[in-house]
């Protein structure tokens, strides 16, 4: 650190105190002997510089000495973003800020820090006021009234964004376990219950928290289904595919988009499982199949027969379907809208198309008509035409609907010579739709629903080098997984065996 100046502060005035400073410790002379529980206050103009400070004590980088770390502050790697953070534990506090830095101490805290206005801060305590600049920057300032430990104090900085930009709204959020409990969990309102297996030991643990998505699941009900409640049990959806849907999320923030991408696909996958043709080959009734089903319906015969793979699953999956259509940040300015018009009180899909078109400016009444006040979901068939010598590859999509309904898609499809790759975004709106497009180079693979995003059921007609170069190239989770599956299925081929 280096100190400019160590004053005794009366009244308005700071009167200059002697000091002396070895790089370790700061000893301050003060004017007179203090008695014990005699107040006085100190004024201390340093400026701290960890990363010199580390440097003189290399033997103790590991632990963190430091306090303060700036991550690549002035954006000078790709993909990594700009923050600074703060690790306090175990005495490193004192590296960023003059503080007697022992557990036994304790004191509240005030903390003003100027950032540029595009950056997020995070401190211990309430944030009491944000000033915005005249030169772009903006100043926080966070206070903490209670009394804790100097190494628990924390400053964050970077690019971080609100997701709902709703606040946690209950005083309180506990959950336990209980012995015999008749279902799996329960979001009541701050005290969540779930039965007795989300109590796992350190044993059960070694293979992974299967509960995470439970715990995530639950937690988001307390905004989608506690702070907004369905409006009927017609409506559960509004209330189970928000927290069916955040298991991907969950997944997605914390283990990365491929974790996301699998929870997603493991839901869509549990709703096709539910079909009216799957419910024949075992034995059941066809017409009690999931795609019988509307996602909102105003006629059942008992209401728990809302609580199925098509309130939670197809639900969670159509949300899917709409972050990617209007994308990330009008989906979560959407999801403020719809639950700060509605807190505290009851709402039905029409309220979250409203706040989901008030927000795009889209008219989405198509959307809401075909996903949620109707059933079934498409199941096509997609063929591709090379003709080399006009440079066009033809690709048809045909649905095959029992029902006779067509649906409305919007379609991503890539077209890939080696890495590269050329987007095209088109409509499927007819029974059967005939795309062309045109190339230079023969494609090695042309791929339709490029992100993965729609529920639906597919035949997808590639060849087996199509796939390969799918795996290799095309890299999002459903694609590779396609790529193994249907090389599993031809494993006479060498080269299938050697993708497998």
């Amino acid at each position: 650190m280096e100190f400019k100046s160590v004053s005794l502060v009366k009244g308005t005035q700071k009167l200059p105190l002697k000091y002396t400073y070895n790089d370790w410790q700061l000893k301050i002379a003060l004017d007179r002997t203090y008695k014990a529980n005699e107040k006085y206050m100190i004024y201390i103009d340093y400026t701290a510089k960890p990363d010199e400070f580390e440097s003189r004590y290399p033997e103790q980088a590991m632990l963190g000495i430091k306090g303060m770390y700036f991550i690549n502050p002035k954006g000078e790697t790709k993909n990594k973003p700009t923050q600074i953070w703060t690790q306090g534990e175990t005495e490193s506090s004192s590296a960023w800020f003059p503080t007697i830095d022992k557990t036994n101490q304790k004191t509240t805290q005030e903390l003003t820090v100027t950032v540029d206005n595009k950056y997020v801060t995070l401190s211990n305590g309430k944030l009491i006021s944000q000033k915005k600049n005249t030169d772009g920057t903006r100043t926080d300032y966070w206070k903490m009234d209670l009394p804790h430990a100097p190494y628990l104090f924390f400053l964050g900085v970077g690019d971080y964004a609100r997701i709902t930009g709703v606040e946690y709204p209950w005083i309180k959020y506990s959950q336990i376990t209980g012995r015999d409990y008749v279902a799996g969990a329960m979001e009541n309102t701050t005290a969540t219950i779930h039965q007795d297996q989300a109590q796992q030991d350190a044993r059960e643990l070694i293979d992974g928290n299967i509960w995470e998505s439970t715990i995530a699941h639950e937690l988001f009900h307390q905004w989608f289904g506690d702070y907004v409640t369905a409006e009927s049990w017609s409506n559960l959806t509004v209330n189970e595919s928000f927290a069916d849907y955040s298991q991907t999320l969950w997944d997605e923030y914390k283990y990365g988009k491929d974790a996301g991408d699998a929870e997603n696909f493991s839901g869509l996958n549990s709703y096709l499982s539910g079909s009216s043709e799957n419910v024949a080959m075992q034995g059941g009734n066809p017409e009690s199949g999931s795609d019988k089903k509307d996602l909102v319906r105003f006629y059942y015969e008992n209401r728990e027969d809302m609580f199925d793979l098509v309130s939670y699953q197809k639900g969670g999956r159509i949300l899917h379907m709409l972050r990617h259509m209007v994308g990330d940040s009008a989906f979560f300015k959407s999801l403020n809208v719809y639950l700060t018009s509605n807190k505290f009180k009851s709402a039905e899909a029409h309220q979250l198309r409203l706040a989901f078109e008030e927000v795009t400016g889209r008219d989405l009444n198509w959307f809401f008509n075909q996903w949620y006040f109707s059933n079934g979901h498409p199941s096509v068939t997609i063929d591709y035409k090379y003709d080399d010598a006009a440079g066009k590859v033809m690709v048809i999509l045909k649905q095959n609907q029992k029902s006779g309904k067509i649906f409305r898609l919007p379609l991503s499809v890539d077209i890939y010579n080696g890495n590269a790759k050329k987007r095209y975004t088109v409509w499927a709106e007819n029974a059967v739709d005939t795309f062309s497009f045109s190339y230079t180079q023969h494609p090695d693979l042309v791929n339709v629903d490029a992100d993965k995003v729609l529920l639906w059921q597919k035949k997808d007609n590639k060849s087996l080098d199509n796939f390969i170069h799918q795996y290799k190239y095309a890299g999002n989770y459903v694609d590779r997984r396609e790529a193994i599956l249907f090389a599993g299925k031809n494993q006479k081929d060498a080269k299938a065996l050697e993708l497998i």
